[in-house]
């Protein structure tokens, strides 16, 4: 898939692709919402950037931009100024950037620039949540081992935790695997 799909009447291809894509980028075009829906369901990799120049001949393009930002996709929806307040306003909550036309070439940088900051930043929480998650995870898994040995084998809390972690020393391995070792002993894994 290329960088960034275009979807717009084919009078805006070479302006659009000329301010979203410029070389080395590799555009994608589509003359409406059914023909960019088929060239997303053909490719394996979703582009790095949606622009959608409404309105397109066989829909506005306000629900595609929706269905391409809830696929994870950067999107900037090119609206005119009188329709572009209204459908900024249904289109933030999914994520999706609104930008009013006629468009300069500066402008156009700069919601780059902007849809660029906001992927790096969403990417970090992303990253950031997998961090959490994962030590969630471990932290449900020893608790769940803690419990086993405590109702299994009679001993405290604090002596379970202390079991826990001495066979992970011994064995020299994670909290997290000295857990599910136990767990399967027990036969709650």
């Amino acid at each position: 898939m290329a960088d960034v799909l275009i979807v717009s009447g084919e009078k805006a291809w070479q302006p659009l692709r000329a301010m979203f894509a410029p070389p080395p980028a590799q555009a994608q075009l589509a003359a409406n919402a059914g023909e960019a829906r088929r060239l997303l369901a053909a490719s394996t990799a979703r582009p790095a950037l949606v622009v959608v120049n409404t309105p397109l001949p066989d829909e506005f393009g306000q629900e595609f931009a929706a269905q391409c930002a809830a696929k994870g996709a950067d999107v900037l929806v090119l609206a005119a100024a009188p329709q572009a307040e209204k459908l900024a306003a249904g289109l933030q909550r999914h994520g999706v950037f609104v930008l009013a036309k006629p468009l300069s070439s500066q402008q156009a940088a700069f919601a780059l620039r902007l849809v660029r900051a906001a992927r790096a930043r969403a990417e970090k929480l992303e990253q950031e949540n997998r961090r959490l998650l994962k030590k969630l995870d471990e932290m449900r898994t020893l608790s769940r081992a803690k419990c086993a040995l405590v109702r299994y084998c009679g001993m405290t809390e604090a002596q379970a935790h202390h079991a826990l972690e001495q066979r992970a020393m011994d064995a020299r391995i994670s909290l997290r695997d000295a857990a599910l070792a136990v767990l399967n002993t027990y036969g709650e894994a």
